[in-house]
């Protein structure tokens, strides 16, 4: 939470985040379309319009632009008759190289981009309800300046988008060699993951708080699902669940927002392994990061002398 808001900026800021994503699920359930429902904007919304993430909302064009573009490189990839795990493999790429490109680091881009290959996206009422969604959060950070005072270039470490594809390659390797291809992608996890390589410091300490808050909010949005009919009401718990959640593990984590909307565009069959899925990448992808930082600590005279 940003701790620089007066409390009744934080009290409207969540309301009006709250309502976005109640409005996303109750349209979905009208419309009947589960393709309406985006995970990643419940995280972009309160990302953006609570915590005010610097990273997330320097270049509000970007808010729409970036999630947009990758949700359609990943609805076209879909069509392709190849393999789950080669559209999955190809989309990464692909991501990546586009996120390069416009020298972007919006995270959620990934899950937009990914989200197509989960849904099996066939419908085009999923690339507008991207264009819908994502328009409406840039349209608040503008309206409100929100990018004011927030430096609108930031040096990009594009080393990391190497190493962040090297951990997907190798978990997807895992995941063919086990036999669930449908767990290859968790798109919380992986925008967590790509937003801490990114960042100078990361300890096992924080690294166990996004594991333990990542997997509860998997949990809790597996066990709404299988035990209460209405996604909307599901919606509304999960949200005061996850907010509890962040305050008593005490740390900002708007993933933990997109996971209980997760089961309502995933396979059902994948749904009930959701919790255990969800803490296994988390413990491969959280400590390749710490392992990978610790290694980049190390003086490469010392790593030369290992070699020798």
């Amino acid at each position: 939470m940003n701790a620089s808001l007066p409390k009744n900026t934080k009290i409207i800021s969540y309301t009006f985040a709250f309502i976005l994503i109640i409005i996303m699920v109750t349209a979905s359930v009208i419309m009947k379309d589960p393709e309406v429902i985006l995970p990643e904007i419940a995280a972009m919304a309160i990302a953006m319009w609570v915590y005010r993430d610097a990273g997330w909302i320097r270049q509000p064009s970007k808010i729409f632009i970036a999630p947009s573009v990758t949700a359609g490189i990943g609805f076209a990839v879909n069509q392709f008759n190849i393999s789950y795990l080669g559209k999955v493999i190809l989309t990464l790429i692909l991501i990546m190289l586009f996120l390069r490109i416009i020298k972007s680091n919006l995270a959620p881009s990934i899950a937009t981009g990914l989200l197509p290959l989960v849904m099996n996206s066939v419908e085009w009422t999923f690339m507008l309800s991207v264009f819908f969604f994502a328009f409406i959060l840039m349209l608040g950070v503008l309206t409100l300046g929100l990018n004011k005072g927030i430096e609108k270039k930031v040096r990009i470490q594009y080393k990391y988008m190497n190493v962040f594809l090297l951990f997907n390659f190798i978990w997807i390797g895992l995941i063919w060699i086990v036999g669930f291809p449908q767990l290859a992608v968790i798109p919380p996890v992986l925008v967590v993951v790509y937003e801490v390589l990114q960042k100078p410091m990361y300890n096992g300490k924080m690294a166990v708080k996004q594991v333990v808050s990542l997997t509860i909010s998997a949990t809790v949005g597996s066990f709404l699902y299988f035990t209460i009919d209405s996604w909307i009401i599901i919606t509304i718990l999960s949200l005061i669940l996850m907010l509890i959640l962040l305050r008593i593990v005490g740390i900002r984590l708007p993933a933990v927002y997109a996971f209980p909307l997760i089961p309502f565009v995933f396979p059902e069959e994948i749904v009930a392994k959701l919790p255990i899925a969800a803490f296994i990448a988390s413990v491969f992808f959280f400590g390749s990061v710490l392992a990978y930082k610790k290694l980049e600590k190390i003086p490469r005279s010392k790593i030369n002398q290992v070699n020798e």
